[in-house]
């Protein structure tokens, strides 16, 4: 496949040889192009041959000398140079399956696209890869890959994702243990499927590959919303309890084997547990934060780093803040830890049941505008609400109800500040006095 080029930067190096908008690219250095990966891996020499069909059909090459990290200059239609891969998976777990009707479509959609693994860090089921992709993975040697694993136990995997070849692809899990392939692997348990027996069969089998560098196992996530879909029983204290022992014991094991814990039962299991989360340092080097691992204790542990090295204030700022109710006792924590450095603050924490998903979803990335402004309107005694910037879409201007941030602002007569996800941003946020780098 050869992909048409929409635009040549002026004065770059595709420029300077002729390459012109509508022309098709056909290889890099004898490199077929298929897809974004393939030009940004292929274009990384300085020395280039370049193939391509002008406008009038003729295949032209053209050579070209540049610095290594210099770009090519060509622009596409889309940034993956050809059409996202959906997922071919019907996941008893699902939850994009579990979301209310009536949505914007794009949210939707699943994705299953090994491209956005490599580069955003998505993770993939495998069964959505071509044989080039996975010959492109080892040839160059692209690491880490990002997969949701959930079971290794083929039958069982094929039950729970709904998709014949789901048990067969598991295969290559050992072609890039083989082939030296730095793999993170998730688990989304499901009590009664893939949880007990069945978690320590997997964390068995991914534990033994030296090239499975992190694994992420993570409650399952059930919604309101799951009209004509299969019963799934949630997690309670003692299921919750038991799993994070299993995990532990699977942690110390890859603690004396590889002098790394590996294994993380997400932060979402000592809340249901009712358990201490574990300090920053039991999470090594944070491998796993898209997956809920650790993002307590590296924010905990990033505040009250950032206040040690602050001199005690006083300041005049009254504010407010709208969280998850599982995150709840956490910012009220490191809240209350600010305004004592900072004499004279007042801080109000919000935890927002998340009545849009029916009420069991807790987790603050979930929260939506509306149930902020159903539950926060008239209550609000500040001129200032900070939330977390993980409540917005990809957009960042809009929640997951597509309640805009404008929108959020106008109702409750307030300023909305939207704070990043680290400790440095929530002490300035809540001081209001921008802490320096």
């Amino acid at each position: 496949m050869s992909v048409i080029v929409k635009e040549v930067l002026k004065g770059s190096p595709a420029f300077k040889v002729g390459i012109k908008s509508g022309d098709t690219l056909v290889s890099i250095n004898g490199n077929d192009i298929m897809d974004v990966l393939d030009y940004r891996f292929y274009q990384n020499e300085n020395k280039l041959k370049i193939t391509f069909i002008n406008a009038k059909g003729k295949i032209k090459c053209r050579r070209i000398k540049k610095d290594e990290s210099e770009e090519l200059g060509m622009q596409f239609d889309t940034y993956l140079m050809d059409k996202q891969h959906s997922c071919l998976n019907k996941c008893v777990f699902c939850f994009i399956d579990q979301l209310p009707k009536g949505m914007r479509e794009s949210l939707y959609f699943k994705d299953d696209d090994s491209r956005l693994s490599f580069l955003f860090g998505n993770y993939i089921t495998l069964t959505n890869l071509t044989e080039h992709e996975i010959e492109r993975i080892i040839k160059l040697h692209i690491s880490p890959v990002n997969i949701s694993v959930h079971t290794t136990n083929p039958e069982l995997r094929v039950k729970m994702m709904k998709n014949k070849n789901a048990g067969k692809v598991l295969e290559l899990i050992d072609r890039f243990n083989d082939a030296g392939i730095a793999m993170n692997c998730q688990l989304v348990v499901c009590p009664g499927f893939n949880d007990k027996d069945e978690l320590e069969r997997s964390l068995t089998d991914l534990t033994a590959k030296q090239s499975v560098k992190c694994i992420a196992v993570v409650p399952v996530g059930i919604t309101g919303h799951r009209e004509g879909l299969e019963k799934l029983t949630p997690f309670n204290k003692q299921t919750a309890g038991e799993t994070i022992d299993l995990i532990d014991k699977f942690g110390l094991e890859c603690l004396e084997k590889y002098n790394e814990r590996r294994v993380f039962a997400a932060d979402e299991f000592y809340l249901i547990a009712e358990r201490e989360m574990p300090e920053a340092s039991f999470y090594e080097d944070f491998l796993q934060l898209e997956n809920g691992v650790g993002l307590s204790a590296l924010l905990k542990s990033e505040v009250y780093e950032t206040l040690e090295y602050i001199s005690e204030q006083t300041v005049s700022r009254n504010v407010s803040i709208a969280t998850g109710e599982a995150a709840y006792p956490l910012i009220k924590e490191l809240a209350g830890a600010v305004c004592q450095k900072f004499k004279g603050i007042e801080c109000e924490v919000f935890a927002i049941k998340n009545e849009f998903f029916g009420g069991e979803i807790n987790v603050s990335g979930l929260v939506t505008g509306g149930d902020i402004i159903k539950q926060l309107k008239n209550k609000l005694t500040s001129s200032h609400l900070l939330i977390p910037d993980s409540m917005l879409r990809y957009e960042n201007d809009r929640f997951l109800d597509d309640v805009t941030l404008e929108q959020l602002s106008s109702e409750l007569q307030c300023e909305v500040i939207v704070v990043e996800n680290n400790g440095q941003s929530f002490v300035s946020a809540v001081s209001g006095i921008e802490i320096g780098g």
